[in-house]
């Protein structure tokens, strides 16, 4: 009998928001170890919290996107546990009234119900060396989303599905980075095996996941792990697992712990949250088009495939820059084409996370009406878009010092024609026997002679002419 897998995920997204959650320090990445810690976030005695209002407005905006139910009247807790990246022994969190409930996700044919969305600060982080283990404080009090499902996945494939649409709505909604490299957006996977129809067996956490791949492979290990201990009569136990994506390997950290021996209360320091209906109206008016929205418009208004439509939506900045492009050069099929195009594969090359993407649209704008206007052919306008990826070149100048401007001196075009058809004549034999590939080559070679500057609209005319004179 077949065994079934059975899979909740709990993903903690970082918010971008400019300073934590209940001090003024800042929540940027980086920077030296311990250089961003005040004595609120560092859990000193006597100090006292002050909620960030950005914090709920982007939890209310997830929310929203979600299909959740918003908790008008909401309050924070006290979860309690020793760790020695969390100065105060507690963390401020949500679990009797999280902001954010029963909402879902669609994924093809499958729907995720999303439990809960709740507010929480994180954790510093621990740096282990052979010297023994040092602790980094800045991460302390940046504000967490934690995103709960159902446990309603049944493959990976689901779970990946799931993830990629996630990522992409926090990016759409400004409200997360998603830089998992940085630990903005981490995955923890609940996972469970049972027979079909039978009740949820014991299920395992593995935690911080940040990479999609390496979601996938924790999940075919994990499974594989549970139904040899099933198959061999064992029980599998209840706890938190690590996994080391370096071996392809988790162990076990530490007994999964319940709500129970957290020793919830709620947060004495911070008073209930209140929603009015008039703060819910304006988030919802100010909610930003999604990518799967935006997908729609540019098929519905530009006339763009939906694989071109696809590529453009798959990171907020790429789309933001096709927007730029299309709007300042009033064509948006050519702007899709390079950006899709040329653009992309630059950016592989480079290795360019799309994050990371900054070009200006003002230039490839330009560069798209010099090419339109006939002022360059496709291979001059390639090149100079390569120099403005790589270089932020000015178009104008670079195009007038390379030489890229089209030629379009009919004697000058002629000449280059009636050079390579003297050299050719058994290719012009063919055209005149009816070859049509024959034209082909002969434009080819004129195109070289003339090199990047060639007008392929005025050579191809010019040799018809010559080879019908």
């Amino acid at each position: 009998m077949s065994w079934e897998t059975v899979i909740g995920l709990e993903v903690h997204a970082e918010l971008a928001t400019k300073t934590k959650i209940f001090c003024g320090c800042s929540t940027e990445f980086g920077g030296e170890p311990n250089s961003r810690v005040c004595p609120v976030c560092a859990g000193m005695p006597g100090t006292l919290p002050v909620l960030n209002r950005a914090v709920v407005e982007y939890a209310i905006r997830l929310g929203l996107a979600l299909d959740c139910t918003i908790t008008r009247h909401c309050k924070f807790d006290r979860k309690n546990y020793f760790y020695p990246d969390l100065p105060k022994a507690y963390q401020v969190s949500q679990l009797y009234l999280p902001i954010c409930r029963d909402g879902r996700m669609d994924i093809g044919e499958s729907v995720i119900g999303i439990h809960e969305i709740h507010m929480e600060e994180d954790a510093g982080k621990l740096i282990h060396d052979k010297g023994g283990t040092l602790m980094d404080f800045n991460r302390c009090g940046v504000p967490l989303l934690e995103i709960v499902t159902k446990p309603d996945f049944r493959t990976g494939d689901e779970v990946i599905a799931y993830l990629e649409k996630l990522r992409e709505i926090l990016l759409f909604l400004g409200i997360c980075d998603c830089k998992m490299q940085e630990g903005s957006l981490r995955a923890d996977v609940n996972l469970s095996m049972r027979r079909p129809g039978e009740a949820f067996g014991t299920r395992t956490e593995m935690k911080n996941l940040n990479s999609f791949k390496a979601v996938a492979r924790a999940i075919e290990y994990e499974r594989a792990r549970q139904i040899e201990i099933l198959e061999n009569g064992g029980a599998v136990t209840q706890e938190t697992r690590r996994w080391d994506d370096e071996i392809g390997e988790s162990y076990g950290m530490r007994s999964k712990e319940n709500a129970q021996d957290y020793r919830y209360f709620p947060e004495p320091d911070l008073l209930p949250i209140a929603i009015s209906e008039d703060w819910l109206t304006q988030v919802r008016a100010k909610l930003p088009e999604l990518a799967h929205q935006k997908r729609a418009r540019y098929i519905r208004d530009f006339g763009l495939s939906e694989y071109d439509s696809a590529v453009l939506t798959r990171h907020k900045n790429i789309s933001d820059l096709f927007e730029a492009v299309a709007q300042k050069s009033g064509n948006a099929t050519e702007a899709a084409r390079l950006i899709s195009g040329e653009i992309m594969r630059l950016m592989g090359v480079a290795k360019t996370l799309p994050e990371n993407l900054e070009i200006d649209p003002a230039k490839l704008a330009a560069l798209i009406a010099a090419l339109t206007d006939g002022k360059i052919n496709r291979e001059a306008y390639k090149e100079t878009v390569e120099a403005v990826y790589l270089h932020n070149v000015e178009p104008e100048q670079f195009i007038a010092e390379k030489g890229l401007l089209m030629i379009s001196d009919c004697e000058a075009i002629r000449q280059a024609v009636q050079e390579i058809i003297a050299a050719n004549a058994a290719a012009v034999a063919d055209y005149h026997a009816g070859k049509d590939k024959a034209f082909g080559f002969l434009m080819g070679q004129a195109m070289r002679k003339l090199g990047r500057a060639g007008n392929p609209e005025a050579v191809r005319t010019m040799l018809g002419e010559v080879l019908n004179e």
